[in-house]
């Protein structure tokens, strides 16, 4: 048989605590303004032929967090030279590199560089995409995307 319903527990929830006004976003981890690659690093890197160090470099210090918008243009446009600099034949061995954190960011910086394409700069970021995309998947995409941290 059935058990007893008469049970009012359920009413002792505070349901307006779930009311969409009251949604705040999670906050994102604050950055340090004046972080960010270093230029004169990364020139020095890419002067001596060291294009997958630079690489590195410009992913591992992203501003991630900032909301300095001036910092994250800098960046991007660091690591778009750095990903323009390096040849087609050599992306694979860049990407294969990198572990799945800086995969994510190296995504994350195509995804920009096609939301403002320079000259010649689409072709070469869809062979950066293509390569990222088959060592990280389609997971790689998603975390991207659904990523509310930019650069």
């Amino acid at each position: 048989m059935a058990k007893n319903t008469s049970s009012s527990a359920f009413r002792k929830i505070d349901v307006d605590q779930y009311c969409e006004d009251n949604y705040k976003e999670d906050e994102v981890d604050q950055v340090v303004p004046g972080q960010g690659p270093e230029e004169n690093d990364v020139k020095i890197l890419l002067q001596k032929g060291k294009l997958i160090d630079a690489l590195k470099l410009v992913l591992t210090k992203a501003p991630l967090g900032t909301k300095n918008q001036q910092i994250k243009e800098n960046a991007l446009n660091l690591t778009l030279s750095v990903l323009l600099s390096i040849k087609p034949s050599q992306i694979e061995e860049a990407v294969s590199s990198l572990d799945m954190d800086l995969l994510d960011v190296l995504m994350k910086y195509v995804y920009k560089g096609f939301e403002n394409p320079s000259e010649g700069s689409s072709g070469h970021l869809l062979v950066w995409h293509e390569k990222v995309y088959n060592v990280g998947g389609v997971g790689c995409i998603v975390r991207v995307l659904s990523d509310n941290r930019r650069v």
